[in-house]
């Protein structure tokens, strides 16, 4: 997988416009906050999982994996997870950026507000 097709992957999104209830910047901040939460939290939990098994069976030390540097293709590795992660960050952007230019979804506060109206 290239890194064009994982970021693209990642972005992905639902049909229809996407709802806003607060107001829309707000909403924006929320949802990268939010999703950055999502992940540290279970990066915390793998990571713990991790250094707790290689400890217990006398593998590495807690001090050996704070030392450790990558190679250079891990290092290539790494690089195209932290582009793959941020793409999943930012997703709210560029699914709106993706929304400006497609005229033809619909939002569903927008169905409410035409049913209300008797529309």
């Amino acid at each position: 997988m290239s890194i064009a097709e994982a970021i693209a992957e990642a972005g992905a999104k639902p049909a229809g416009k996407r709802p806003f209830f607060l107001d829309t910047e707000i909403e924006t901040v929320l949802a990268i906050t939010m999703a950055l939460v999502q992940e540290l939290s279970v990066s915390r939990q793998r990571v713990d999982t991790l250094e707790r098994l290689l400890e217990r069976k006398g593998v590495l030390s807690r001090d050996e994996i704070e030392a450790y540097s990558p190679e250079p293709e891990a290092a290539i590795e790494r690089a195209l997870a932290t582009q793959e992660y941020i793409a999943r960050v930012l997703r709210i952007i560029q699914q709106r950026n993706e929304a400006n230019q497609t005229s033809g979804d619909v939002a569903s506060e927008d169905v409410a507000e035409e049913i209300g109206a008797g529309g």
